[in-house]
């Protein structure tokens, strides 16, 4: 994808389907040119934004990485494609309509630039949300298959963390960063308000219920091909591991010390802690996972350059050509 013209013909070629949606693209306006380049530049402007905030990391993880074992960071690097793969894979079966292939899997690419400009997965639903847009899928059918997305990825992730647990002891080692009761009352207490607000302020009512609705309605029509489902669930099943393995790969390579399965496990659980707090671009999950790497025996300097290694490779290292990507889907009226 190194012009515009090539983006064009995989828009193009990756289209067999009869059943995909035709669009017709009015002429650029002049007066939305200055918007259209702005949408364009800003990815590239998060991105040099985010480099220069972060620049003490980037040294350290550079400096980790030069004296790493290659051959594990690009079995790292590989399993980060993967990801995308999965990610394409678990966007398709969330969704009734047929999509280019090509074409999404390049917009999941650049999702992941996007992820770093907003917190919780913001960033790469927006960048969905329009893409099915573009392929002529309705808003509320493209919003009905962020949530259906969403339930498949924490639903998965929730039941391999449950597989981990009964099938090993390391989780005992957790029991000191467990969070209090005390601590969990707030949230507990601010879900509950938004429940009772959700079900009694009717503004609010009226569209979660219509959302619901067509969820439910297009989560039937999703299942009903198996291969949709495969694809949905099975892409959701095996994203924590391929992540998690990623992460072990990058942990082999500066001499982590722990095995893959409590590697996993690790990931998983500080994974599923430090997601709980909506921070871009991934700080607060990083926090728990070095935390957690430390509690399962690992040195706090090698548990720190693992996760600043596994971050360069799964997501900084990308981010420049993802926003490339991004800008170009843009341009080129896909985005």
């Amino acid at each position: 994808m190194s012009s515009l013209s090539s983006l064009s013909s995989l828009s193009s070629l990756s289209s067999p389907c009869p059943d995909a949606p035709a669009r017709t693209l009015s002429a650029p306006s002049a007066a939305g040119r200055p918007l259209r380049l702005a949408l364009c530049l800003s990815p590239l402007l998060v991105a040099a934004v985010w480099g220069l905030t972060n620049q003490s990391l980037l040294n350290e993880g550079v400096a980790r990485l030069a004296r790493a074992e290659p051959l594990w960071l690009l079995a790292a690097g590989g399993l980060t494609c993967l990801t995308w793969v999965l990610a394409a894979c678990m966007r398709q079966g969330a969704v009734p309509d047929p999509l280019p292939p090509g074409l999404l899997l390049a917009s999941q690419f650049a999702a992941g630039a996007a992820n770093h400009a907003l917190p919780a997965g913001l960033g790469a639903h927006a960048v969905t949300v329009r893409f099915l847009r573009t392929r002529g899928v309705p808003l509320q059918r493209a919003t009905s298959s962020i949530a259906l997305y969403s339930v498949a990825k924490s639903g998965a992730k929730t039941a391999v963390l449950i597989g981990f647990l009964l099938s090993s002891s390391a989780w005992r080692r957790l029991g000191d960063l467990i969070p209090e009761g005390v601590v969990l009352v707030p949230v507990a207490a601010v879900l509950t308000l938004v429940g009772v607000a959700t079900a009694v302020v009717r503004p609010l009512r009226r569209p979660v219920t219509r959302l619901v609705r067509a969820a439910l309605t297009d989560a039937r029509a999703v299942h009903a091909p198996p291969c949709r489902a495969a694809a949905l669930w099975g892409g959701a099943t095996a994203l924590p591991v391929v992540q998690a393995s990623a992460l072990a790969c990058t942990g082999e390579a500066l001499g982590l010390g722990l095995p893959w399965g409590t590697v996993v496990f690790a990931f998983l659980a500080g994974g599923t802690a430090g997601g709980a707090v909506p921070v871009p671009g991934g700080v607060a999950v990083d926090a728990a996972l070095v935390i957690t790497l430390a509690a399962f025996g690992a040195p706090v300097a090698v548990a720190t350059a693992t996760v600043i290694g596994y971050r360069m490779v799964t997501d900084w290292v990308p981010l420049l050509p993802g926003a490339l990507v991004l800008s170009a889907m843009i341009r080129a009226k896909t985005l």
